[in-house]
């Protein structure tokens, strides 16, 4: 205990003798939490709602009026086991009608009062496990025939038809965002660790005079090292807990009152806030530390 209240008093000595470069330090590590503890939940909600945008990707298989319920069972069977098929749900000619209603504007809903007959067949939602195994799943349900012309597998299908826009062009967004947020997520972690590893080397930088001394005159390099780690164990968590509470009035003051108004803000709340609070608080101390420990081997090479 002795011994660890020494390397503790060195420690605070070291960081008040060197005062700029532990502020420089503190500063770097306060920025490059913050940094982290915006991109963390923004990759986090984004990877989540790519993945709700993709699961909610399906095509229909609409069928003719007059098909009978056994046949509507049959294709059900015959849908459900095509490999790859999540779910199979079917859909009335009067929820058809009343989804193209929910779809329209006020201005239209006008058009709806003016038909004689519901127009819109029955049909059946497609769900695939993966978005991009739906056309996989379209091809089997009109496989080539003989002729080489698309044969549906039951005589009662009408047509197959996506309801969802664009959507080879929302699995390409997806998919190149989560390239794009990975990127940025990985440059960032690797310029925060080399900033406050450069950071906290300037610091011992300035005292390699010291720690050369301490070699010569017999000292181990352990003895040497734990005030150093000490020391960034302390900037780690000064800069940490700055970081913190400023994420914490973000979040207090900016996030939560306009959750209620926008979505993609409100969607920040599914990672916990103390759970990423740990991570950040964690990782801010343990990169301090052993950066400090893993720069100072440069200077222990005497």
């Amino acid at each position: 205990m002795g011994r660890l209240g020494f390397f503790i008093q060195e420690a605070f000595r070291a960081l008040r003798r060197n005062g700029a470069p532990s502020i420089a330090a503190i500063v770097t590590t306060i920025v490059t939490v913050i940094l982290l503890g915006v991109l963390i939940p923004v990759f986090q909600t984004t990877q989540a709602k790519s993945n709700q945008i993709r699961d909610e990707l399906s095509f229909r298989v609409a069928i003719y009026d007059d098909a009978t319920s056994t046949e509507i069972q049959d294709l059900r069977q015959k849908l459900l086991a095509i490999p790859h098929v999540e779910s199979v749900q079917f859909v009335t000619k009067q929820q058809a009608l009343a989804e193209l209603g929910q779809s329209l504007g006020e201005k239209d809903q006008g058009i709806l009062k003016e038909l004689n007959s519901n127009p819109l067949p029955a049909n059946f939602i497609v769900k695939a496990d993966d978005a991009g195994n739906l056309d996989s799943i379209r091809q089997a349900v009109t496989p080539p025939g003989a002729s080489g012309a698309p044969q549906p597998i039951s005589p009662i299908i009408q047509e197959v038809f996506d309801r969802n826009q664009d959507r080879e062009q929302i699995e390409k967004v997806t998919g190149a965002l989560k390239i794009v947020l990975t990127v940025i997520t990985a440059l960032l972690v690797i310029a925060s660790l080399m900033l406050v590893g450069n950071t906290i080397r300037l610091s011992i930088y300035a005292r390699r005079r010291e720690v050369e001394v301490m070699r010569l005159v017999g000292a181990t390099r352990w003895f040497i090292r734990w005030p150093f780690m000490i020391e960034g164990v302390v900037v780690g968590f000064v800069g940490g807990l700055v970081a913190i509470l400023v994420l914490w009035l973000g979040k207090v003051t900016i996030v939560d009152p306009l959750s209620n108004t926008f979505t993609f803000l409100a969607a920040q709340n599914t990672m916990s806030f103390p759970l990423l609070i740990g991570i950040l608080f964690t990782a801010a101390i343990a990169v301090s530390a052993i950066g400090s420990g893993i720069t100072l081997r440069r200077f222990l090479r005497v």
